[in-house]
């Protein structure tokens, strides 16, 4: 490359933004490889061409900061896309290791919200024991695209370090899992959900994508709390390549109850374990899924404590199980 040819590269941008791209790593890679050509010290240098590269990649570092009334962001590159938005990385200047999430489409803003004031209320009103449950809220802001001059609803919510999906627990094992390691997934999945039902709260979207597992501490935590409902009021939306999971009361569009998140839970365990569920279990799964919701159980933690027995009868008494995510595979 040479001197023309990095202009033109920047002519062509409509901006920082679109000259740089989302990914921090890509946009340092991109400004450096131009700096070097524009540089007036290097051969074919072009030092006006030098300070406007300076001047875009200032304008870029300003955008890519987003400062709050509490607290500045250095946004990252993104660590998760979600149905409806993307995650970034987003270290705050107070030491908040956190992520801000920013929706795709500006009008889904109102479900950032939704999201903001769950978790607000789950603070407020929930045993604080299993607050580890659910993502801690660090604030939720109004964020204006210096590019687009978009605005959006932004959630800051603490980093999760080495949880993975129940999604990628499913791909990791497409055979199934072992029932005996599946359990402590769904213990722990109902103890978050008796903690959100007890505030008054329905989490809505109880999906694979949305259990996120700790494998070495057998932690959980449930997330995307976008799609709640208070408890009697409807699922605000649903995640279309999952339409088929969703019982009777969410796609009727009729009230959401706690047992509408039972429903969703079981059948993110049912389809963890495939084929390798004991009868038993089936059968207990099956019972959590009938049509109507006035039929499902309704209390989680009533729940809980028969998954327990069932699960004495069949494995005895419970004791401490280390599970392992296999490597993951290599592109050739």
């Amino acid at each position: 490359m040479n001197a023309a040819e990095a202009l033109a590269e920047i002519d062509a941008a409509r901006g920082p933004a679109e000259l740089f791209g989302a990914d921090a790593a890509e946009a340092e890679r991109t400004y450096r490889r131009l700096a070097r050509v524009l540089h007036p010290d290097a051969p074919g240098g072009d030092a006006a061409g030098f300070v406007r590269l300076g001047d875009l990649w200032r304008a870029y570092r300003g955008a890519r900061t987003i400062t709050t009334s509490r607290r500045a962001y250095r946004l990252g590159p993104p660590v998760a896309r979600g149905d409806l938005a993307v995650l970034y990385a987003a270290p705050a200047d107070d030491g908040t290791d956190a992520v801000l999430k920013m929706p795709r489409d500006p009008a889904d803003s109102d479900l950032l919200e939704r999201e903001a004031a769950a978790l607000r209320r789950l603070a407020e009103r929930g045993d604080p024991r299993y607050l580890p449950y659910v993502p801690r809220l660090v604030e939720s802001f109004r964020h204006r695209d210096a590019a687009t001059g978009a605005e959006r609803r932004v959630n800051a919510l603490n980093r999760l370090d080495g949880f993975v999906s129940l999604a990628d627990v499913r791909t990791a094992y497409p055979a199934g899992l072992d029932a005996r390691d599946a359990a402590w997934m769904w213990r722990r999945l109902l103890v978050a959900l008796g903690f959100a039902h007890r505030a008054g709260v329905v989490h809505g979207a109880v999906l694979p994508e949305h259990v996120m597992i700790h494998p070495a501490e057998h932690g959980v935590v449930l997330v995307d709390w976008c799609y709640s409902a208070l408890d009697g009021d409807r699922v605000p939306a649903l995640v279309a390549r999952y339409a088929d999971r969703y019982p009777p009361e969410v796609t009727g569009k009729r009230p959401a109850v706690p047992a509408t998140d039972v429903h969703l839970a079981t059948l993110c365990m049912t389809d963890l374990m495939g084929d390798r569920a004991p009868a038993e279990l089936a059968r207990f799964a099956r019972g959590c899924t009938l049509p109507s919701p006035a039929a499902r159980p309704g209390d989680a933690w009533a729940l809980l404590g028969e998954l327990d027995e069932l699960l004495e009868r069949l494995y005895g008494p419970r004791r401490f199980r280390p599970f392992t995510m296999p490597p993951a595979k290599e592109n050739p």
